[in-house]
């Protein structure tokens, strides 16, 4: 249980960078942590700052939080399938993967793409025609297409599209894959068959490639392609699934993170009151659920 890798996704301002980011993953009880270098939905981003950046390292010694095992996400809105946007795009996260590589970090999550309005094969090749241009430099970073959940024309939906991907790159020390449980809830694998997609993964692609696991529970049942995040054990893929994949002995050494939503005031409310993830953490590091949890966010 000692060797657990786990954290959450934090916030990355302008201000404090960094180390804002280890902060905030430190009050949580995290070893790990993932963040964007600037707001998610948009491609606004301010310079890296490398004062801030070694205090940071500092902190992340002393409370034995390893670098390598720190995960940046690319904002979403970036789409490497759209023909419109594609210079723009490839262009950004070029500039992305340069400021990750300042920041000493090794993998960045990347949303692969929507086909919009093109066929998906289309889509799909100009994808990998993105990648290898991102992936031409001399920076030891890592992009780890995530496994989408097939909302509206997503790529990434299934193993047959992340390998057609991965075998286009031609950079395939650069190229990984980020499982998100959610996503594959929701684009249709039964995650209580966990052992069996990761065998046909591991066959059709190789397990080496997966680099990240994005832990999130469902709020829709299985194949519904929705894409909406659910606290831990809250949700249709439940508590005791998601241990056995966060704990699961082939992914020791990978990262696993936290996306789960805020809790709010109550039901209805839209309000953010507190991120779950210090309570979320307590529960798998403890292996037990607790149907109070919400509650106790709620009036801590």
């Amino acid at each position: 249980m000692n060797n657990l890798i786990i954290g959450s996704h934090v916030g990355f301002n302008n201000s404090t960078q960094l180390l804002g980011s280890v902060n905030e993953a430190l009050s949580y009880g995290e070893n790990t942590f993932m963040f964007y270098t600037g707001a998610p939905q948009n491609t606004r981003r301010g310079a890296i700052l490398d004062e801030i950046t070694y205090k940071a390292y500092e902190v992340m010694k002393e409370n034995n939080i390893d670098l390598s095992k720190v995960i940046v996400h690319a904002p979403y809105i970036v789409n490497l399938a759209n023909l419109e946007n594609f210079e723009f795009s490839v262009n950004f996260l070029k500039e992305e993967v340069r400021r990750v590589s300042l920041l000493g970090i090794k993998y960045m999550v990347l949303h692969p793409g929507s086909a919009v309005n093109y066929p998906r094969e289309e889509a799909i090749e100009r994808i990998i025609s993105g990648l290898n241009l991102i992936l031409d430099n001399n920076l030891d970073v890592t992009i780890c297409l995530e496994t989408m959940a097939g909302k509206g024309s997503e790529i990434g939906i299934n193993i047959s599209e992340i390998k057609r991907m991965i075998d286009g790159v031609k950079y395939k020390d650069k190229i990984g894959v980020c499982l998100d449980t959610c996503h594959l809830n929701d684009s249709g694998i039964d995650l209580t068959k966990f052992d069996e997609y990761i065998k046909e993964f591991d066959k059709e692609i190789g397990i080496n490639y997966i680099k990240v696991i994005h832990i999130n529970d469902s709020k829709n049942e299985i194949g519904s392609h929705k894409d909406r995040h659910e606290n831990i054990g809250f949700g249709t893929i439940g508590f005791d699934t998601l241990i056995k994949i966060i704990y699961d002995e082939r992914f020791t050494d990978i990262p696993k993170i936290l996306e789960t939503p805020y809790v709010t005031k109550d039901d209805e409310s839209k309000d953010k009151v507190y991120p779950p993830y210090k309570y979320e953490i307590d529960m798998i590091r403890n292996k037990l659920f607790d149907n109070k949890l919400i509650d106790k966010i709620r009036n801590n």
